[in-house]
């Protein structure tokens, strides 16, 4: 059965991440990908994540996919307990994972069950498509050549990450109404859509 927990900001929500997935926590491994944000201007919240997933008690097992040989991500991957997937350029992500060939791992991975955490670019990479998240992103300075946005396809909606949020109001908006046709599941900084099996809930922070 998958487990999955998208968010916009992984450090606003993590307090609900146990209970909302029901998977105990402390102790067990999880697989760090901050690719998305290495070429991003500001990262503080790659920084807080560690920080989240330390006070959950969790391990954590850095895995920058551009700096590390395919063999040596799929060992992570596999022997790890859960993968979590940072906030940054979803486009430039999505071409790493292809490069590297990791989208199928992690996709096998995450149906056979294993708990996945993505943030912002991390959520919207499970997406069917993520040429909707044009209008967050620039699908180009970091991109070569991108034609095909066909995204993991582990969830059958579109996530719509920092609604109303600082300083992305404008562009989540604009998202919003540009793809109204999508079954979009929008949410803010402190929400976070929780997917167990065929159940899909959006819970918020309180």
């Amino acid at each position: 059965m998958e487990k999955i927990f998208l968010c916009s900001y992984f450090a606003e929500v993590a307090s609900i991440l146990s209970e909302s997935v029901s998977v105990p926590l402390r102790g067990k491994t999880v697989a760090f990908i901050p690719t998305a944000s290495i070429h991003e201007t500001y990262t503080q919240y790659v920084e807080e994540a560690r920080v989240a997933f330390d006070s959950l008690g969790l391990i954590v097992k850095e895995l920058e996919i551009t700096q590390c040989s395919k063999n040596e991500i799929e060992e992570v991957l596999t022997s790890c307990d859960c993968i979590y997937v940072s906030g940054g350029n979803t486009f430039f992500l999505l071409q790493e994972l292809r490069r590297t060939g990791i989208d199928r791992c992690i996709i096998e991975q995450v149906e056979q069950g294993k708990l996945y955490i993505g943030e912002s670019a991390g959520a919207m990479i499970l997406a069917p498509n993520i040429e909707y998240a044009k209008g967050m992103d620039d699908c180009y300075s970091r991109v070569s050549g991108m034609e095909d946005f066909v995204g993991l396809g582990l969830v059958g909606f579109y996530p719509v990450v920092h609604f109303d949020s600082v300083p992305f109001e404008k562009a989540a908006r604009e998202v919003v109404n540009k793809n109204s046709h999508l079954p979009l599941k929008i949410i803010t900084n402190q929400q976070a859509i929780v997917v167990v099996g065929n159940n899909v809930v959006i819970k918020e922070r309180k």
